[in-house]
């Protein structure tokens, strides 16, 4: 299980797929052993040959995945339920999934006259917005707090900051509001929201 278990996790990290050979190397196991692996994994839909034969994730990989986003929907609400009253915003979770940005959890507050609608599966491009910014960010190494104005809707201001040490999970945190956010302030909120939610999906 624990070869079968990181031979996923080297498929996952190779944009461009791996050969048998290749697996074996970085493994430290025979091709033979690889091979049996991959008709294992393949059998149950994780892993797939492309047409030059190279491994590849396969579909199962997503089932699984969005079996498991309730459960980090539901992790991550108590820390979004704090900061969107904090903030006076309407806070999201933005996960990574087929290279965008999708809004898995959302809270609005409950005290302010009005506030963003920001609908859960929302997707947009990672390069657009607080949290895509926030999630690239994050990819390299810097944990603050990004802004943005008017990038993915005129008139919305967003700041956001990327959950960080959880893995296999690329996400951030992040408010939306139709005023300007003080980043000063708002800024360490979501950078805290941020934290707790690592450590609670940790």
């Amino acid at each position: 299980m624990d070869r079968g278990l990181r031979l996923l996790h080297l498929v996952a990290e190779a944009p461009g797929g791996l050969t048998v050979t290749e697996a074996a190397n970085r493994l430290g196991i025979g091709r033979a052993a690889v091979y049996r692996l991959v008709g294992a994994l393949s059998g149950h839909g994780m892993l797939r040959r492309d047409g030059a034969g190279r491994l590849r994730l396969g579909a199962g990989v997503l089932h699984l995945a969005r079996r498991a986003q309730p459960l980090l929907a539901e992790g991550a609400l108590p820390a979004l339920r704090r900061l969107a009253e904090q903030a006076g915003a309407t806070a999201h979770l933005t996960v990574v999934e087929g290279g965008e940005g999708v809004a898995l959890a959302v809270v609005e507050p409950s005290w302010t006259s009005y506030h963003v609608a920001y609908r859960t599966g929302s997707r947009h491009p990672l390069e657009r917005g607080a949290a895509g910014r926030a999630i690239l960010a994050g990819r390299a190494g810097a944990a603050g707090p990004v802004s943005t104005s008017g990038e993915l809707q005129s008139g919305a201001y967003g700041v956001a900051a990327p959950v960080l040490g959880v893995p296999g999970l690329e996400a951030s945190v992040g408010v939306v509001s139709l005023a300007p956010l003080d980043v000063e302030v708002v800024g360490p909120q979501v950078t805290t929201a941020a934290t707790t939610i690592a450590t609670a999906l940790g």
